[in-house]
């Protein structure tokens, strides 16, 4: 079973993680838990994890109670070995976990041409992908080695030495669909609303098949 870690508050856009979902679960079966509820997921029977995007910073955690726990969390997925991927906030969520450090920079949105490393979280994917976030791994977490960066951001995606964890600053989910939705609620690039050349979609069916959810 595909469990995914809901991260968006209650003010963020839900459809973040309702596209995300849909695009975990298509013809694969799994659940959703917030982060935000009170109580921990049982975990003896989740095959693997997608954590995803939010509005909240880790670094607020005085603020959003729920990010320890969220924290514990990717803790106890690690430790137990489940195949994990972190996406946006998720991607920071997991750093930060594992001892690495986040931090707070300029607003980045809009389709970007990255360098994607030779990992098989990759492959076939085009190497422009979709972007909205204003936090910055700046030193990733024990054991996490940098597997993708871009001009503007050294670790935009990271994965463990030894363990099937995986991390990403993008969003998968993010499609031509969306677009409406997302320059209503954080702007885009007016010369970038073509996502033809996307296909960063690709990377949950590929997590899928690292985790042999498939």
């Amino acid at each position: 079973m595909l469990l995914v870690c809901d991260t968006m508050p209650e003010d963020g856009p839900a459809y973040f993680t309702g596209a995300l979902t849909e695009l975990a679960f298509d013809g694969r079966d799994g659940r959703v838990h917030s982060v935000l509820e009170a109580g921990f997921p049982a975990l003896s029977n989740v095959d693997a994890a997608i954590v995803t995007g939010s509005t909240a910073g880790v670094y607020e955690a005085d603020d959003r109670p729920w990010i320890a726990d969220a924290r514990r969390l990717v803790r106890d997925l690690v430790a137990r070995e489940i195949p994990t991927l972190g996406v946006c906030f998720g991607h920071q969520l997991v750093n930060d976990a594992l001892g690495g450090t986040v931090e707070a920079g300029d607003q980045q949105r809009g389709l970007v041409d990255v360098d994607l490393g030779d990992d098989p979280l990759f492959d076939g994917i085009s190497n422009r992908i979709p972007l909205v976030h204003g936090d910055y791994v700046v030193e990733p977490g024990d054991g996490m080695e940098t597997i993708a960066s871009a001009e503007y951001y050294d670790h935009l995606a990271t994965r463990h030495e030894s363990l099937p964890v995986w991390t990403v600053q993008y969003h998968p989910e993010f499609t031509e669909s969306l677009l409406d939705r997302i320059v209503a609620d954080f702007g885009w690039p007016d010369d970038e609303h073509d996502f033809s050349a996307v296909n960063a979609a690709r990377t949950v069916d590929n997590f899928a098949m690292l985790a042999d959810l498939n």
